[in-house]
């Protein structure tokens, strides 16, 4: 029986990362898992916290009835009163309940967001790298992404975004710290590009929406903070999980959070829960939801994912890779001296399995997922090394 000519169409350019995960795998049967060196995807390498356990046990042991029943689509009130109240001790801002959804992961919340506010053809701009699931998640909402490229360190442009405003553009959407690069977008990258918004927004006569997927957020280096899109632009959205910074990827628990002051919030708020009903989520998994209301604060050893990018970053630039250090997420994103698919198929040929750059937007470049065992670095440095000076 035939498939949708859309999936088929998706089919055929789908994610690079599944592509090298599944050739890691076939890999690994073939030469074994030890001399296979998989870089390929973002999976947290670290365990979740200790309290994590302590909290499940004692919530699995809770015998109060109807713990594991439907509850109101946007999630389990006293969770998202944790949440709000959370979020309110980092902004300027006070949220409530009501400004949160609980949600299926950071990409169940985008999906949501993206039902409830894009018609066909609107136009959502994205900075350029990016994570290119974002192409199918739009597709999935019959709106169009429109991609622009950033600053050489991969800051962003607000002229680029600025000249990409349509009459057709409805939001734009950014990842920090970001996925592929690493970049945390700075005080003056938000201001600026908030500044940008508001101007196109009164000229457009409607706001323009910011997006801003956050689930690396608490995972930054060298004493560096994130600076928040709350307390710059009002007609903001944040949606995040707690996949990477609890390490609980496979449990599929995040949220959505919208400004408290964003116009037209009640319709908003209306639309979203809607959409995480009917696209099939209907709630966040309560027993998870339940479990992270008491873990808000808490976050893995994050600097054990500095010392794997040291370790790294320092090894590749002695060898002569052009890499712009990542002070966020768990990723490498090194230039290529070739085309970068063909690069990271000479990796491959030394079973390091890497991503190239054109599956995020970033040709010339490969993407390495570095939240894997330090000896799986430090045995791949030989390979790396070897390709490199094939070229140098």
């Amino acid at each position: 029986m035939a498939i949708s000519r859309n999936v088929k169409r998706h089919l055929s350019k789908s994610s690079w990362i599944r592509k090298m995960f599944e050739e890691g795998k076939k890999r690994k049967e073939q030469f074994g898992p030890d001399r296979v060196f998989d870089f390929s995807l973002g999976n947290p390498c670290l365990e979740p916290p200790s309290r994590f356990n302590e909290v499940v046990h004692t919530l699995i042991d809770d015998k109060t009835p109807g713990q594991h029943g439907y509850m109101p689509n946007a999630g389990i009130e006293t969770v998202r009163q944790k949440v709000a109240a959370y979020l309110s001790s980092l902004y300027s801002v006070s949220f409530t309940a009501n400004d949160i959804i609980m949600t299926v992961g950071a990409g169940g919340a985008l999906n949501i967001v993206f039902k409830t506010f894009f018609d066909p053809d609107d136009e959502v701009i994205i900075p350029s790298p990016y994570f290119t699931e974002y192409d199918f998640y739009l597709d999935n909402h019959v709106a169009r992404p429109v991609i622009v490229d950033t600053r050489s360190d991969f800051g962003l442009d607000p002229d680029a975004i600025s000249n990409a405003v349509t009459g057709k553009t409805r939001a734009v959407l950014i990842n920090s710290p970001n996925n592929p690069t690493g970049r945390v977008y700075t005080e003056k990258d938000l201001t600026e590009l908030a500044q940008v918004l508001v101007y196109h927004s009164n000229r457009l006569g409607r706001p323009i929406l910011l997006i801003s997927d956050e689930p690396y957020r608490k995972i930054v280096y060298d004493g560096i903070t994130p600076p928040g899109i709350f307390d710059m632009y009002q007609e903001s959205i944040v949606v995040t999980s707690f996949s990477k910074d609890l390490s609980l990827a496979g449990e599929r628990i995040g949220y959505a959070a919208v400004h408290p002051d964003i116009t037209d919030k009640n319709e908003i708020m209306a639309g979203m829960v809607f959409s995480n009903r009917v696209l099939g989520y209907v709630n966040a998994p309560a027993l998870m939801q339940r479990a992270v209301s008491y873990l808000l604060d808490e976050t893995v050893d994050v600097s054990i994912y500095q010392h794997k990018r040291d370790l790294l970053y320092n090894h590749l630039v002695s060898f002569g890779y052009e890499i712009v250090k990542p002070q966020g997420a768990f990723y490498l994103f090194p230039k290529t001296p070739i085309d970068d698919v063909e690069f990271v198929s000479e990796l491959r040929n030394e079973n390091i399995l890497t991503v190239p750059g054109s599956g995020f937007g970033g040709p010339m470049h490969f993407r390495i997922a570095y939240c894997v065992p330090d000896r799986t670095i430090e045995m791949s440095l030989p390979g790396f090394k070897r390709v490199l000076s094939r070229y140098t």
